[in-house]
């Protein structure tokens, strides 16, 4: 579908979507992108999940477009968050994350697609415009590879290390990269220390590190690598 669809214009109204990302020149740049279209308009914004949640919640948007890092929270368990509450809220991730990585993850959460900030200002209108008549978003690359990876079959244990994390587990693996300790862990996800003790725990077993010491170098590693912010 192209990008010039004025889908709002079909239907009488102009589609209202909702924008959550801890940056304000991010929220900014989309507003103006999407006022620009016409037929949609920016009817929310946020920087984290509570607030997200409660303005949405009021704003009753027609898709919210979602980044995986927020501040102090999650974009994956704000997904899931939403999923539950408002199952029938079409949802576009927009990150700098990598997508080969993240992307099965979020679609499983309960989003409709996924699109990387390198990507042009016109590729996220069609992103925009596909999900909300109902269709995925994945680049061709990225549909192309869960694919074949239906078709192969392959279990999600065979790909990387890091797919046999929880969600859970993978933000805190994150965390732990960006140098943030235990104690300050437990406090920005809302959970006791030993519970982030036994998410760590959990992490050693399934990447096979024999300390928390080697753990925390693949972390940081892990986190170099894909330049999260």
């Amino acid at each position: 579908m192209d990008g010039d669809t004025s889908m709002g214009q079909q239907s009488g109204r102009k589609k209202k979507i909702a924008v959550v990302d801890d940056h304000p020149i991010v929220r900014q740049g989309l507003a103006e992108l999407i006022a620009n279209q016409g037929d949609m308009e920016v009817c929310c914004q946020a920087e984290e999940a509570v607030s997200a949640v409660k303005a949405i919640a009021e704003a009753k948007p027609d898709l919210a477009i979602i980044d995986i890092s927020l501040k102090d929270s999650d974009g994956i368990e704000l997904i899931e968050d939403l999923a539950s509450r408002m199952s029938r809220l079409p949802m576009l991730v927009l990150s700098m994350h990598d997508e080969s990585f993240y992307a099965e993850r979020v679609l499983r959460a309960g989003a409709r697609g996924y699109i990387t900030k390198s990507e042009a200002p016109k590729a996220v209108i069609t992103a925009i415009r596909r999900i909300l008549s109902g269709e995925l978003y994945l680049s061709q690359r990225m549909a192309s590879r869960m694919l074949a990876k239906f078709v192969d079959g392959r279990s999600k244990a065979t790909g990387r290390p890091e797919d046999r994390l929880t969600n859970r587990e993978l933000q805190v693996f994150e965390l732990y990269g960006k140098g943030v300790g235990t104690r300050d862990i437990a406090e920005r996800l809302h959970l006791s220390i030993k519970t982030i003790e036994s998410h760590r725990e959990h992490i050693k077993q399934k990447l096979q590190f024999s300390s928390a010491r080697e753990l925390l170098q693949h972390a940081i590693q892990w986190v170099l690598l894909r330049g999260a912010s």
